[in-house]
């Protein structure tokens, strides 16, 4: 995980922040740290996020 953070202004509704907000609190995260993770395992779920794991699977097999 040791990739460079970027900032990035977003956009949110008041009501989606305070149900994050109040998420974060209960698994004793930053509201950034909570997005964060949020869109790292929907991106994991959703096949768009390649783990190193994954990524040395993918170069191993390119190279046969």
């Amino acid at each position: 995980m040791g990739t460079e953070k970027k900032a990035y202004p977003l956009r949110i509704g008041a009501d989606v922040l305070d149900a994050v907000q109040r998420w974060a609190d209960d698994e004793l995260r930053s509201v950034n740290a909570q997005i964060e993770y949020l869109l790292r395992d929907a991106l994991r779920k959703t096949g768009r996020w390649k783990t190193d794991a994954t990524r040395a699977a993918s170069a191993s097999r390119a190279k046969k």
